[in-house]
């Protein structure tokens, strides 16, 4: 397992890099020029000018981005080109709300997927077991662009249950989570029945059966236990994915967010805080990848022994 670790913490630089390098050509790949969106189509020719030293604008690209290696190294991820604020002010400001409405989100579906996936596999066959399964594919099915604005019609608009929008009143964290808990706990809930449905057959089940345990300490005991390991991958993907940003979601219901400011900033081409918050994206996603993988050996000791054997 160190081994296997120590492999896993090599290549998380390199790939920060690789990505760093990927998104710092991109964006500047991308139709329109920053100073026309920060001074205006009819500025000065002294203005424009000036402009463009102070952003080292007037530098091969490649000098530009040794530069910004060079910044980076130094601990500066530069400030936006439309206020003095710093990149590193702006995670600060934006990173806790996507964090609450990520956190959120996973206890929606969790809340959601568990029981359900549950009660579909004990009951396969039946009724209840196609109805959660037509759950599951429609909220698959759906995506949030469509979901968050129908949750926003009924719970906001008609029934006046919830703010429509922003983060200030009580409240507002209910429908943006609840637009992506649904969604993942309809993908969670397939999981936990196709896990749950292959344990249930397994012969440590039976054994259980027939000491005479109880169907719910057989289930949440033994066979839930197993079931664990997929669902956590499925959880530590979609958590990376969403304290990455949920760009959609974010911008539906006006969250300020990670995903919120970064379309800001693409739209505006501010490369600098495009750049810093696709690395906080990049990074968060690996180190999220990473602690999945190490919670595997919690849930299953068995994990660790074939990785150290790879490794």
């Amino acid at each position: 397992m160190p081994a296997y670790l120590f492999k896993r913490l090599i290549t998380i630089p390199i790939s920060l890099f690789f990505i760093l390098t990927a998104v710092f050509f991109l964006i500047r790949l991308t139709p329109g020029d920053p100073v026309d969106f920060i001074l205006g189509e009819n500025a000065r020719v002294e203005e424009r000018e000036q402009l463009i030293k102070d952003f080292h604008f007037d530098k091969p690209v490649s000098q530009q981005f040794g530069l910004y290696l060079k910044n980076m190294a130094q601990g500066n991820l530069g400030k936006s080109y439309f206020s003095d604020e710093t990149a590193v002010e702006i995670i600060q400001k934006h990173y806790t709300p996507t964090v609450e409405l990520a956190l959120s989100a996973i206890l929606w579906a969790v809340a959601f997927a568990l029981p359900l996936g549950i009660l579909s596999a004990l009951k396969k066959g039946t009724a209840t077991d196609q109805l959660t399964l037509t759950f599951s594919l429609v909220g698959i099915s759906v995506p949030s662009f469509y979901l968050g604005p129908l949750l926003a019609l009924l719970f906001s608009v008609y029934l006046d249950w919830f703010p429509l929008t922003g983060r200030e009143l009580p409240g507002s964290l209910v429908l943006p989570s609840l637009t992506l808990g649904l969604a993942m706990a309809a993908l969670l809930t397939r999981f936990t029945r196709a896990s749950l449905l292959e344990v249930l057959d397994k012969d440590y089940i039976r054994t259980a059966r027939a000491k005479g345990l109880q169907e719910s300490k057989v289930i949440l005991k033994h066979a839930l236990r197993t079931t664990l390991i997929p669902i956590i991958a499925i959880l530590g993907l979609q958590l990376g994915t969403l304290l990455a940003g949920a760009v959609v979601t974010e911008k539906i219901f006006s969250w300020p967010g990670i995903g919120f400011r970064l379309l800001q900033a693409i739209s505006q081409r501010d490369y600098s805080i495009v750049q810093a918050l696709v690395m906080l994206i990049a990074t968060t996603y690996v180190i999220i990848n990473l602690l999945t993988d190490l919670l595997y050996v919690v849930v299953d000791p068995r994990f660790e022994l074939s990785k150290s054997g790879e490794a």
